[in-house]
């Protein structure tokens, strides 16, 4: 199981940038404090990254992203991508696994979850959605929630078909 600071370590270019270009286009507030907290590790102004390419601002956001002490940055723009770009994604796992949410949002999780549901409820997202983008989310759900199910920890470090930075 990846923490999100890692995650941004071993998720594609591609989907790194995507996930910050949607965090500047739907919610500003998360974007500046984001580069703010890379300006901050870098030991610049934030308007020093913000007068940079877009392409070499990104790179540097990634990079710095992928630090321990961005943890809390990373994080949020994981969320941020997740709860507003993916949502059908989150609705549908919560519901293959049969637990009742709102638009992809669950106030209690249940401690445990059954091996064949879960495994059944990861095969539906893996049938619908791009590996990385099933394996960014299922290891930020098991990182961010406090159920944090052993049985998704060993799956996502066991299958294949969950393995960030892995060639396709």
């Amino acid at each position: 199981m990846l923490t999100s600071h890692e995650l941004f370590g071993f998720m594609s270019a591609g989907l790194a940038n995507e996930m910050i270009d949607f965090t500047h286009e739907s919610d500003k507030p998360a974007y500046k404090a984001a580069l703010g907290a890379v300006a901050q590790a870098r030991h610049v102004r934030p308007v020093f990254l913000e007068r940079q390419p877009r392409a070499p601002r990104q790179a540097t956001m990634i990079a710095t992203l992928s630090r321990p002490a961005l943890e809390a940055a990373a994080a949020a723009l994981i969320r941020v991508w997740l709860v507003k770009k993916q949502r059908p994604m989150l609705v549908d796992f919560l519901n293959a696994l049969g637990l009742p949410n709102n638009e992809g949002v669950v106030d209690d999780l249940p401690a445990t979850m059954e091996d064949a549901k879960l495994k059944s409820a990861i095969d539906v997202l893996l049938a619908k959605y791009p590996g990385e983008a099933v394996a960014v989310y299922l290891n930020a759900f098991n990182d961010m929630n406090e159920a944090n199910w052993a049985n998704l920890k060993t799956l996502l470090e066991s299958d294949k078909r969950l393995q960030l930075g892995a060639p396709a």
